[in-house]
């Protein structure tokens, strides 16, 4: 498969993950983007922050048009998620990949056990 073919496969199975359970994107595009599309392990996280945005407005638009979104209960966590994504972004330059893959792989081993129990 070409290159522009798996990008494409790729952001379509993160944007399918991300409309089906409200996001989690980019724990399916992480992966992807370093394995299938050969991607530094820091250029995959730096991509996937920025692929994920526009995925996550438009399963948001989605969830409003559907009446399935609360405002109210989303802002405090709309505040919070943007002082952290600013840290985190600060950080990230400076983060060892090594520390960073072991706790990205730490909150993919949560997630999984709190969806499975």
């Amino acid at each position: 498969m070409k290159e522009r073919g798996r990008y494409l496969l790729s952001g379509a199975l993160a944007g399918l993950t991300n409309g089906l359970f409200g996001g989690g994107g980019g724990s399916v595009l992480v992966p992807l983007l370093t394995r299938y599309c050969r991607l530094s392990q820091r250029q995959a996280f730096a991509t996937s922050v920025a692929v994920i945005l526009p995925m996550c407005i438009l399963s948001s638009v989605i969830y409003l048009l559907r009446g399935g979104l609360d405002w109210q209960a989303a802002l405090p966590y709309l505040i919070g998620g943007a002082a952290g994504g600013w840290i985190g972004g600060r950080w990230f330059k400076g983060m060892n990949m090594l520390w960073l893959k072991r706790a990205f792989g730490l909150l993919l081993i949560y997630g999984g056990v709190r969806c499975f129990l």
